[in-house]
């Protein structure tokens, strides 16, 4: 495991709304709800991407587009919307200003649109649970866009989303998870864009083996001294390697990973505060929740409770 793989741990494809739009120019669908991450795809010539928050973007075919919050895809930067999908992921004329019902636009599997129209556009939305996640979601602007390649995984799914066949939404999700995974890998890795904390750092040797080690064992009682020991530089070499690279101190970094893991252990189990006390590296509940306050900024019965504020 590295960091990578546990801030996608909670981010994965579960049931998501898979659909193919066709439009007939000039077309404009817009997403209502604030969404927290959504795919996109064009088959064929250009278009432009305006999230809510943030400037438009020029998205043509083949590229793949990550976007968070609600947006206006056109086929030109100003074409005004001419179809919403609202927070349930159902479609109305924008014009009747109602949710009334969208089948009148499905046009075959997954597919909805106006007939005579080309298929241009695939979206798909992506499930959220727990806090690793907000790492990631952190460091993506509201839009971004990457070259599609030649990627086995996007033609694969142009084909399959337009099946109906038995673990079909499985097949689609796997896909997807797959897809976002290169996409992210491709985007942090273009200069000039930003990363989780520690991501550019697992390229190198020493650092990157300690950020393994913290991530496969946060449990552990790691100091300055065993992780260094653990990489083979002095204490002095590796806390100021550590702390050039990551942007943290060794042990300000596990500790913010710990309370990220304490996070989804109290919103999404049963267990009590003494039992993830000791699943994340701490004694007892009281040292666990006197860090948990100071690095949070609320107690653990915060979360626990669904504080907004936690």
């Amino acid at each position: 495991m590295d960091p990578l793989d546990d801030y996608l741990a909670t981010v994965r494809a579960h049931g998501s709304v898979f659909v193919r739009s066709v439009c007939s120019p000039p077309w404009g669908l817009r997403f209502d709800d604030p969404r927290p991450l959504m795919l996109l795809t064009l088959d064929e010539g250009a278009a432009w991407i305006r999230p809510d928050d943030g400037e438009p973007i020029r998205f043509e075919a083949g590229e793949i587009a990550l976007v968070r919050g609600g947006f206006t895809i056109a086929d030109h930067r100003d074409t005004a919307p001419r179809v919403v999908i609202d927070g349930r992921n159902q479609c109305y004329a924008a014009a009747e200003g109602a949710a009334t019902a969208g089948d009148r636009f499905k046009l075959g599997t997954r597919t909805y649109g106006t007939p005579g129209g080309s298929a241009l556009l695939a979206t798909a939305t992506y499930s959220m649970r727990g806090p690793t996640a907000g790492p990631v979601l952190a460091a993506l602007p509201a839009v971004l866009t990457v070259p599609a390649g030649d990627d086995p995984a996007l033609a694969l799914l142009a084909v399959e989303i337009s099946r109906d066949e038995p673990g079909q939404q499985t097949v689609l999700d796997r896909l997807l998870d797959l897809l976002l995974i290169r996409v992210l890998r491709t985007w942090f890795a273009t200069p000039g864009t930003r990363a989780p904390a520690g991501y550019r750092a697992l390229a190198d040797p020493e650092i990157g083996h300690a950020l393994r080690l913290v991530h496969q064992r946060p449990a552990e009682a790691w100091t300055v001294a065993s992780l260094a020991g653990a990489t083979g530089l002095s204490r002095a070499t590796f806390a100021r390697r550590f702390t050039a690279l990551v942007g943290e101190p060794p042990m300000s970094y596990l500790a913010g990973w710990r309370m990220t893991l304490a996070a989804g252990l109290l919103a999404e189990s049963g267990a009590s505060i003494g039992s993830i006390a000791r699943q994340v590296g701490y004694a007892d509940a009281f040292a666990f929740s006197a860090a948990f306050k100071r690095v949070r900024g609320v107690p653990p019965s915060a979360v626990r409770a669904g504080s907004p504020g936690a």
